[in-house]
């Protein structure tokens, strides 16, 4: 019953010395992912430009993170508040009174 016994030897995962692609579908969208050893770069498909590009580097020094959460928090930060235009009787009610001036 020995006859596996060549497979049982740990596994050695496969170096990464030249830049592997596959596609990828994210909601709908077609992707380009390719990974080399620099990183990795998500393009979408047929455009020439990566949409994410991300170093091996930026990811473990936790830059990449930083990036992230940095991104996030300005797409959630809310717009200035537009006042109404058409409710003119809004605006007339939060003015305050004139101040009277002393004589």
């Amino acid at each position: 019953m020995r006859r596996f016994a060549q497979w049982s030897r740990p596994h050695v995962a496969t170096v990464l010395d030249k830049e592997l692609k596959r596609q990828v579908t994210v909601d709908g969208s077609d992707y380009t992912m390719a990974v080399d050893p620099e990183g990795l770069r998500l393009t979408g498909k047929g455009k020439r430009t990566p949409e994410v590009e991300l170093r091996w580097r930026d990811l473990l020094s936790g830059e990449a993170a930083m990036a992230v959460a940095l991104n996030a928090s300005l797409a959630k930060k809310p717009k200035a508040a537009a006042r109404p235009e058409s409710d003119p009787s809004a605006e007339e009610t939060s003015k305050r009174p004139p101040k009277k001036l002393a004589r």
